[in-house]
């Protein structure tokens, strides 16, 4: 049923700051937005449908230094479509988790890693009050509300301190702590205008420290 819904609302598209991967994207992001929140079901927004910008940074630089990843073990937390668990992968990362709390991320990732021909393993939990074992922690658009960022800092932050390499891809939202963080890299993004208001969006990598980073 997960796979059927996807396979309705979707299609396979190139992304647009990543050509050389393609996820199963909406068309029409407005109106599949609309059509969970009509379900009457609960069923979470469809981030799965989009190439947001957090993570299509996140993914270009991966791909554009595979030897942050390469042979190393990955989470990609809060996965969405999976592009950035896609990403590593390619880059040669090995094993690499897509973790959501939502199935029907977890669905969108698994067809999006069969048609990119990479291997994905998928966690569906809530993974921030715990120490997940990866070596390489990538978080892409994680800080959009007060009361994500709040659980997922403490989170990376942890990771860090355990010598985890934490890397965040990020266009600015409010709630990002940068005082924890350290600037690698910065993109424009291409977005949909519809659903950011803006046709790019300037969008940031940042490595998570343990404490906050002063000077």
């Amino acid at each position: 049923m997960l796979l059927q819904f996807i396979h309705s609302h979707t299609r396979l598209a190139a992304v647009p700051f990543v050509p050389e991967i393609s996820l199963y994207q909406a068309d029409e992001p407005i109106a599949l937005w609309e059509k969970t929140e009509e379900s009457g079901q609960e069923q979470p927004p469809p981030f799965w449908a989009f190439a947001w910008a957090g993570g299509q940074a996140l993914a270009r630089h991966i791909l554009d230094h595979p030897h942050l990843v390469d042979g190393r073990s990955v989470l990609d937390l809060a996965t969405g479509s999976g592009l950035v668990a896609i990403a590593a992968a390619r880059a040669g990362a090995h094993p690499v988790t897509a973790n959501d709390i939502d199935p029907y991320s977890l669905a969108a990732a698994e067809a999006n890693a069969i048609a990119n021909n990479v291997a994905l393993e998928t966690l569906e939990a809530d993974v921030l009050d715990t120490n997940p074992a990866a070596s390489v922690i990538l978080a892409g658009d994680v800080f959009y509300s007060r009361e994500m960022a709040a659980r997922v800092l403490p989170f990376l932050r942890r990771a860090a301190a355990r010598g985890c390499l934490v890397l965040v891809g990020d266009p600015g939202r409010a709630y990002l702590p940068t005082e924890a963080m350290i600037r690698q890299a910065t993109y424009e993004v291409p977005v949909i205008e519809s659903l950011e208001s803006v046709p790019t969006r300037q969008t940031t990598i940042w490595q998570t420290h343990p404490l906050p980073v002063r000077g």
